[in-house]
């Protein structure tokens, strides 16, 4: 069974994520969407609620599992025994900042093989940092996150 991990803060999920997330089924039996948590960090969201974000949107498919980590992502796919991480790519920029990344891994876990998809131009300029400040102000959400994640807002009366 090949199994990827696809790790993120989800500071919502975006339709961006949803996409390679999706695109990466046909690759792999299974997807491990993580949140990495990340102490330093200050999210709109808490870890519950993007848990639980991310449950509404992918609870029907069954060759998904959603999970979190506190610790190196690299670490996490090695106690998981995951052999791949999945990562999408929007830009150039994206790619100079996981590079890097991506050779520290591999130092790390010479195991683990890093496949990144480029994302789709439809979705390529949806990015959380966009979504929040969106949600900030209260703006239109919609084609920029899953209808999950508009419903859990509402239904959460979540202030911002």
């Amino acid at each position: 069974m090949k199994v990827a991990l696809f790790p993120g803060s989800f500071d919502p999920i975006t339709e961006g994520h949803v996409e390679i997330i999706e695109r990466g089924l046909s690759l792999f039996d299974k997807i491990i969407v993580a949140i990495g948590v990340n102490a330093n960090k200050k999210y709109m969201f808490s870890l519950e609620d993007r848990m639980a974000m991310l449950s509404a949107t992918f609870g029907k498919e069954n060759r998904i599992e959603v999970d979190y980590y506190q610790s190196l992502t690299v670490e996490y796919a090695k106690t998981r025994n995951i052999p791949f991480i999945l990562r999408g790519l929007r830009a150039p920029s994206d790619l100079e900042y996981e590079q890097p990344i991506a050779y520290v891994n591999q130092h790390l876990n010479p195991e683990v093989e890093i496949v990144c998809l480029l994302s789709k131009p439809e979705t390529a300029h949806i990015s959380s940092t966009v979504v929040r400040e969106i949600i900030r102000y209260n703006g239109n959400l919609q084609k920029l996150v899953p209808m999950s994640v508009i419903e859990y807002i509402l239904k959460k009366k979540l202030q911002f």
